[in-house]
């Protein structure tokens, strides 16, 4: 036994511990070692705002904007794939994720206001510059940070994120504009249905060319935290609010059209939420445009990641954002 002991500690001393092997590799020039994802929580305005954080500081940065009814855990593997060539960063909103999520009646949940916060947290994180990254409720958060600073939104990249009419023309929206007119519990509980487990699943796997490619750990995770006391109050609140956006959609074209930011379209074609009708307005407005329709659905990061991640890097790179791709 005590033979078989000292055997054991000597093969553990030798074990190159994951933890302490990756920061090695991390701290030697030119390491291949995937680089490390940080999840870190920065107080705002009295609320805790989780983010994920990779990448060199003095790199060009990319601002990662999620949509509903996930978090900053849409992006996981797309911040690993671009972090050796740029500072990528990813917040949850409030009532997301990690992030906090006081009831109602604590804190106005409108899109006003998750602007604020996401403002205020760019400016404390270091972000002056950054290609801005938006998807569903990203859109309307992203475009009034766009408004607010243009100086600071170096390019555009939209992933199924709505600034025209078009692209809420569709039958999916007909119950939501019917509460946006009249705030009533009658309207209201047709919406109910949204943040239930079976709407959750729908939305990654609807549109998707495979649905055995989509991890059930994404509606599990989304659902979990869905079902949080308070937090089916809180998706009402903000589906309300998405009727202050199409009010902006005027304002956010004109920015387009007068600034002009380099923009790179990767929709999913076949999401019933937000349909490719709404991806080909923006070549009205920009004139830089880097276009692209996937067989996919609403969450097309599930199915191309890998595709997303090369364009966004050949994209950032022509248009001198960064570095070119290592081969």
């Amino acid at each position: 036994m005590h033979a078989l002991k000292n055997a054991l500690m000597v093969g553990l001393a030798m074990i190159p511990w994951a933890t302490n092997s990756a920061s090695r590799a991390d701290d030697r020039a030119g390491s291949t070692a995937t680089p490390q994802v940080f999840h870190r929580t920065m107080k705002v305005d009295g609320l805790d705002i989780f983010y994920r954080e990779a990448g060199p500081k003095d790199a060009p940065a990319i601002l990662l904007l999620h949509g509903f009814p996930t978090s900053s855990h849409m992006f996981r593997n797309l911040i690993p794939a671009l972090a050796d060539r740029y500072h990528v960063v990813a917040p949850d909103y409030p009532g997301y994720g990690n992030s906090s999520a006081p009831p109602v009646d604590k804190f106005e949940y409108t899109f006003d206001n998750l602007a604020k916060v996401i403002d205020t947290f760019t400016e404390r994180v270091g972000l002056d510059k950054y290609a801005l990254y938006v998807q569903d409720y990203g859109a309307p958060v992203g475009y009034r940070l766009a408004v607010k600073h243009p100086e600071r939104v170096s390019a555009l990249i939209v992933q199924n994120g709505n600034a025209y009419e078009e692209g809420i023309a569709n039958d999916f929206w007909a119950p939501i504009k019917v509460y946006w007119k009249d705030r009533t519990e009658a309207n209201a509980a047709p919406l109910q249905k949204l943040v239930t487990l079976e709407a959750t699943r729908w939305q990654y796997t609807n549109g998707a060319r495979n649905v055995e490619a989509i991890s059930p750990d994404t509606w599990t995770t989304d659902q979990a935290l869905l079902d949080r006391p308070g937090n089916a109050s809180i998706q009402l609140a903000l589906l309300y609010s998405y009727g202050s956006n199409p009010p902006h959609y005027p304002e956010w074209q004109a920015y387009f059209r007068k600034y002009q930011p380099p923009t790179l379209i990767v929709w999913g074609k076949n999401d019933a939420i937000f349909p490719a009708a709404g991806a080909y307005p923006y070549r009205r407005d920009l004139k830089d445009v880097d276009f692209h329709l996937l067989d996919t659905g609403h969450f097309a990061l599930e199915e191309d990641g890998a595709t997303i991640a090369t364009l966004i890097r050949e994209f950032l790179a022509k248009r001198g954002v960064g570095f070119p791709s290592k081969p």
